[in-house]
């Protein structure tokens, strides 16, 4: 088989129609749609009987190993309409060291950083930007705190796409100039990301870009929940306990929650679920607040600060879908301070030899914060998210200078 074998190779396709997440009010398919009548995201439903007979794990097992294996259970009908830069599948890494170290039974990082572009975002991009070209839009915009303007700048860039991208004017340098550096216009704005989202809104209005924020159209969500049909494919067609997942729109955790669902009217798993656990910042906790308080809604989260730039989400759109998830699954929210995220990262760094980004240090130190309260069991076999590469975020300056001319002390070294 092929290399290119998912991306060349046509296959039957069952989407059915859309859904409106908040009142059920039925969408039709291969249409360009953003949210539905009551401003709430759109979920993609597939014919799931039709997928059973023509989907099996052994002929996924024979696929190669990338995003587009799944085809059956993505809304891309056509061959030609597929973006790709790449999207392999992400590997599963145990933290052993760490592990010992906590007394846990098994501790396993799925690295999202080996994607295109470094992150997952490069999951939901793909999927969004190749139905953009499929319903045939010429330009979008989308507001990014650096990583999503990333991926969607890439996969635009691939396809001759406009793409105009937000970001706050505090967004990571090597963000925003990666941004630029692949083709798109990309402006820094003085406010948080759901102020450039108000800007993308009113641009849309203005110059007829279609909207690709989070949540506002149906198709990210279908390729974040990728994420859920590897992991299980790769732990053999079952599910950690636990998940704990690095939250700020949360577009993963809950495309994660309509893969479990998936996969088990496929008949691939049963109806075991793990507990899903939605890890925010101290500085930044809409969720967490709104599952403390039992509220189905989040409130805006006034004056944001977190090193951890990709959960820096004042108010998401989905946010009950979220809650939701968390709840169904008996999970829970959890906060965790920078500087939790900051030991977490350099804990890994020195211990197993994996580059964490702030958002994946979230899980790590929301993990450790949760075992010792006793929210999670050390027989319990937990997954944690690293959403993206360690090496797009500073790291210090921790090397020392030697003269070559001058007497080296060599005991020192």
């Amino acid at each position: 088989m092929r290399h290119d074998d998912n991306l060349t190779t046509d296959r039957p396709t069952f989407v059915t129609h859309l859904e409106c997440s908040m009142t059920g009010e039925r969408f039709e398919a291969d249409r360009l749609h953003g949210l539905s009548n009551v401003g709430r995201p759109l979920l993609v439903r597939y014919d799931l009987d039709g997928v059973r007979g023509a989907m099996t794990q052994a002929g996924l097992a024979a696929r190669p190993a990338d995003l587009w294996r799944y085809r059956e259970l993505l809304p891309v009908r056509e061959t030609r309409d597929i973006v790709s830069l790449g999207e392999t599948m992400t590997p599963i890494v145990p933290l052993p060291t760490v592990a010992r170290a906590l007394g846990a039974a098994e501790l396993l990082v799925k690295d999202e950083g080996r994607l295109p572009t470094g992150s997952f975002k490069a999951r939901g991009l793909v999927m969004a930007i190749s139905m953009a070209k499929a319903l045939g839009v010429k330009t979008i915009a989308m507001p990014t705190n650096g990583n999503a303007g990333a991926a969607a700048a890439a996969y635009a860039s691939r396809i001759g796409m406009e793409a105009v991208i937000f970001c706050p004017a505090d967004t990571p340098e090597i963000n925003v100039r990666e941004i630029a550096a692949q083709g798109a216009r990309v402006y820094r704005v003085d406010g948080l990301i759901d102020d450039c989202g108000k800007l993308v809104g009113q641009g849309a209005k203005e110059r007829g870009w279609f909207d690709l924020s989070t949540l506002k159209e149906p198709y990210r969500i279908e390729g974040k929940k990728t994420m859920g049909l590897e992991l299980a494919e790769q732990l053999d067609w079952t599910l950690p306990d636990v998940i704990f997942y690095p939250t700020g729109g949360g577009t993963g955790l809950i495309g994660m929650w309509k893969a479990f669902d998936e996969l088990e009217a496929i008949g691939f798993i049963g109806p075991e679920r793990p507990r899903m656990v939605a890890v925010q910042a101290e500085g930044c906790a809409p969720i967490v607040k709104a599952w403390e308080e039992g509220a189905r809604h989040a409130t805006r989260w006034e004056g944001s600060h977190t090193i951890a730039m990709g959960i820096r989400v004042p108010q998401a759109v989905g946010d009950f879908l979220i809650l939701d998830a968390v709840r169904a699954s008996n999970g829970f929210g959890i906060t965790v301070s920078d500087e939790e995220i900051l030991t977490a990262v350099d804990r890994v760094g020195r211990e197993e030899g994996l580059l964490l980004c702030p958002e994946g240090g979230a899980t790590l130190a929301a993990y450790i914060k949760a075992r010792a309260d006793g929210r999670v069991r050390a027989d319990e076999r937990v997954l944690l998210f690293n959403c993206a590469t360690g090496l797009k975020y500073p790291m210090p300056d921790l090397s020392r200078t030697i003269a070559k001319a001058g007497p080296i002390d060599w005991a020192s070294l």
